[in-house]
């Protein structure tokens, strides 16, 4: 079968980036055998099942990558927690008790679909490659029985390029499935992989998933083939394009977590910058065994004559030797400071926790600290992860959600949004823990210019003019991400305010008739005395 010429263009593009990504792959692999051996399969392949830790003799940068992923888990897209919320780009419309219980109701429903759907332990898994290899890969895709589905590619597979804002924008995914499956999704197989599904249909092949953006589309027609980003699946061996669709939107999210801005396409690590120390540590650590091992069981010496071999170092081994000699067998002193040894492996374990943030995310208490010194030193903690959230939010959070969102928005999972709402654009308000420590500043701010200020009123009222109470009220519930069902909105406050300003005007009006009352009830008296003596005068005066 002749070569597809779609096809081909498209391999040798496939060909260019994977020259270029060949010294990013000997330094992953060099990382995921110290750090994660599970993942160890990019430039050298193994067996499943197979052992993958024969470089390792100290677990710390395991363990600590393995910290860290969970901490940006917990801190970022914490299950139990809300993370993120929708608000309008419209300051207005965000104090519309409609607009916004009906955008609260939005969330909830991506909340439940999330919850029901994989993200958790694939987003899991893409923090621990993040935290390991720098960059990671998040596929987000459409799944008819939970809403939404994730999936997690390993970085061996993913061949990325940027746009020209430094965005990765095209992603080659070049993976293995087996010739059934590959037989179900197509319905255009090339005659290898036909001839394969019907002799051993259990048998892998590897396939190459392209996605990028589709420059010669009409935006006028709504069909896949005019989709924003083409996806196309070819048999590489063959040369043939298999099935080719698209996507409203880049299925593919690919953080990175530090990125030199003369490199293209892959970040760096904490684990690429703990490498060295991570080394240094295995090979100490093994020299430090060895040398408790020869303490502990050392060599011995044995004199040349007198004893009758082997020698038994077993407990309760019986040695013979001659008779009248005074020759013993003795342990070689090989002068070994264990001590020594074990200071420069904490120093060097040290050093890699140091990489990781361990220090940052584990917070040691003393006997003496107050809770609210707890919190205090917390959020200084996580203010210092503001570098890592800033990335993560434009490469991960915001992309993933707007994906969610469009897809159960075209589902119809969501309730008709009012009229008024229709050309609305709706922003992303992160509210996870991290995000929170980044802006709780503002309100410890607030409270001490508060506190600083209730002196002053108690020799001038006046004071009080410089606050605008209703901003501080709105600025903090934004800042503390309260939820929108136990905030009222800007019109339900008008509302109340003109229902309070009336019945305060009623009240000082009944108060004022009520006074006039009072007022006449008390003349009444005078007013018939004088009555009384001006008719007595008349009388008299007849």
């Amino acid at each position: 079968m002749a070569a597809d010429p779609k096809a081909s263009a498209l391999i040798k593009r496939y060909k260019t980036l994977q020259n270029q990504r060949q010294n990013w792959e000997s330094h992953w692999q060099e990382v995921a055998d110290y750090i994660v051996p599970r993942k160890a399969d990019i430039t050298r392949k193994r067996t499943s099942g197979d052992k993958r830790t024969e470089l390792i003799f100290d677990g710390t940068a395991i363990h600590a990558a393995e910290l860290m992923a969970a901490s940006l888990h917990g801190m970022l897209t914490n299950a139990a927690t809300p993370w993120f919320s929708l608000r309008f780009e419209d300051s207005d419309i965000n104090g519309d008790d409609e607009a916004k219980e009906w955008l609260e109701g939005a969330t909830d429903v991506m909340y439940q679909h999330l919850a029901r759907s994989n993200f958790q332990e694939q987003i899991h898994e893409l923090y621990s490659d993040l935290v390991t290899f720098g960059t990671a890969v998040i596929f987000t895709e459409n799944d008819q029985d939970n809403g939404v589905r994730f999936s997690t590619r390993h970085i061996a597979e993913c061949y990325v390029s940027e746009d020209e804002r430094g965005r990765v924008d095209t992603v080659f995914r070049k993976y293995t499935t087996t010739a059934r499956a590959a037989q179900k999704q197509f319905d255009n197989l090339t005659n290898r992989i036909e001839k394969i599904a019907n002799e051993d249909p259990y048998k892998e092949i590897e396939l190459l998933h392209v996605v990028m953006p589709r420059d010669d589309r009409n935006p006028k027609l709504k069909s896949k083939m005019n989709k924003p980003f083409a996806s196309i699946f070819i048999d590489p061996d063959e040369k043939q394009v298999l099935g080719e669709g698209g996507y409203d939107e880049l299925p593919y999210q690919v953080p990175r977590f530090l990125k030199a801005s003369f490199e293209l396409g892959y970040g760096r690590s904490p684990s690429m910058t703990a490498l060295s120390d991570v080394k240094m540590l295995n090979k100490m650590s093994e020299i430090v065994i060895r040398a408790a091992q020869l303490q502990i069981h050392p060599p011995l010496m044995v004199p040349d004559d007198g004893f009758m071999l082997p020698v038994r170092t077993t407990p309760g081994g019986l040695n013979f030797y001659r008779s009248g000699t005074r020759d013993r067998i003795e342990p070689l002193n090989i002068g070994a400071n264990n001590p020594l040894g074990e200071q420069q492996l904490e120093t060097r374990r040290q050093a890699i926790r140091s990489a990781f943030y361990v220090d940052q995310l584990i917070l040691g208490t003393g006997p003496t600290m107050t809770a609210t010194e707890v919190i205090q030193r917390t959020e200084e903690k996580m203010r210092l992860l503001g570098p890592v959230l800033g990335r993560l939010q434009a490469e991960l959070l915001q992309p993933l959600i707007n994906r969610t969102f469009n897809i159960l928005a075209r589902q119809k999972k969501f309730k008709p949004a009012p009229e008024s709402l229709r050309d609305s654009s709706i922003d992303i308000e992160y509210v996870s823990p991290l995000a929170k420590a980044q802006r709780s500043g503002d309100v410890t701010s607030i409270l001490q210019m508060i506190e600083f200020l209730m002196p002053l009123t108690q020799i001038d009222q006046s004071v009080i003019d410089y606050l605008d109470l209703d901003g501080l009220a709105k600025h903090i519930i934004k800042t503390t991400g309260a939820p929108a069902t136990t905030v009222r909105g800007d019109g339900e406050v008008a509302k109340m305010r003109e229902e309070r300003s009336a019945q305060q005007a009623e009240q000082a009006e009944m108060e004022s008739m009520q006074q006039m009352a009072t007022s006449a009830g008390e003349a009444a008296p005078a007013l018939r005395a004088v009555e009384d003596s001006e008719t007595l005068q008349s009388v008299l005066g007849q």
